[in-house]
């Protein structure tokens, strides 16, 4: 139970950092017409990955039955960034700094939740599958709105 909550605060505490960075470097238009435009919903994207991460270091804090499938979200949302950036599918606007960072924690997360380490609820196939799909979307939405 300890290690579980010393691994939940680090990675509640590489989430909140990150998405303090990420989100001061958001340039919110004072006109309606970006709003309208992809290039204003892009910058978002790194944003919603460090969320993940929080959402993820939270259930794994609490212990909730369904933490294994959000490390799985969140770790291939994580490893899919700098993948697409990698293969050319988009640039990706995450840091490389940060870019490291996540794919570590992504990693991490993904064999925390693939080996069910803290004996939460088991990955089923199904679960895995769909943190797969989900991440590809949210990765594409956040890059090919």
């Amino acid at each position: 139970m300890k290690k579980r909550k010393i691994t939940a605060m680090v990675f509640l505490l590489i989430a909140i950092a990150l998405s303090l960075a990420f989100l001061l470097k958001i340039e919110f238009s004072q006109g309606y017409t970006a709003y309208f435009k992809r290039a204003y919903y892009n910058q978002f994207g790194p944003l919603a990955i460090s969320i993940e991460l929080l959402f993820a270091g939270y259930y794994l804090f609490v212990g909730h039955q369904k933490t294994n499938f959000a490390l799985a979200l969140f770790g291939f949302t994580a490893l899919l960034d700098p993948l697409f950036n990698f293969i050319g599918l988009f640039d990706s606007l995450v840091p490389l700094y940060a870019t490291i960072l996540l794919a570590l924690c992504g990693i991490l997360c993904l064999w925390l939740a693939f080996t069910n380490t803290f004996k939460l609820e088991r990955l089923s196939t199904l679960a895995a599958i769909l943190s797969v799909v989900l991440g590809v979307f949210i990765e594409l939405f956040f890059n090919y709105l």
